[in-house]
């Protein structure tokens, strides 16, 4: 299965349509041009792209896109795939898996070995876990997961993935022993 779906992209395309399919864009233009980052330079879903880049300095399109590509790229080197997660969890030792979704949520239905996310724990990581170790973060549907991931690689822990798809996309392809579930305000 793809990583993500490959799609065009030019200036008309709106903003909401860029993150549906970029989904590390946000993140992408913040940091290199300040876009999106706070009310002065936020934007609306409906926006295009071009007007986004015109608003903002008139930034040229194509360089836009370009950067959006590349980051893209990037973030799919950073993720790790449900099958690939499997073999993964046999490894001694096993991935750290870092569950990012809400207690309830972590409660109902987790994956193998994952612990909850807190500040606690991060601190703990921060202070004691081996920044060789493969560490996997994930949340519901992979949608969420990229930035934190982002992080701790930033801070050293190299070897961190994002799983693609999240638990939903573990349990539709990996483990399909696991239960599925929607969220009341999911479309």
């Amino acid at each position: 299965m793809a990583v993500a779906q490959e799609a065009e992209i030019d200036g008309s395309i709106t903003m909401s349509e860029v993150l549906a399919r970029f989904p590390g864009a946000k993140r992408a233009l913040f940091a290199q041009y300040h876009i999106g980052g706070c009310q002065s330079c936020s934007y609306g879903d409906d926006e295009t792209l071009a007007e986004v880049c015109e608003r903002n300095e008139n930034i040229p399109v194509d360089e836009v896109i370009e950067h959006i590509l590349f980051a893209h790229e990037n973030d799919r080197k950073i993720l790790i795939e449900p099958a690939d997660l499997v073999t993964a969890l046999q490894a001694d030792p096993a991935p750290r898996m870092l569950d990012l979704r809400t207690r309830e949520e972590h409660e109902a239905v987790a994956l193998p070995g994952s612990e909850l996310f807190s500040n606690d724990l991060l601190q703990e990581i921060f202070g004691n876990e081996d920044k060789e170790r493969m560490i996997v973060l994930y949340d519901h549907t992979g949608d969420k997961v990229l930035d934190p991931a982002a992080y701790l690689i930033g801070h050293g822990f190299t070897n961190t993935r994002a799983l693609r798809g999240g638990i939903d996309a573990y349990a539709q392809e990996a483990d399909e022993s696991i239960p599925r579930y929607k969220l009341e305000f999911e479309d």
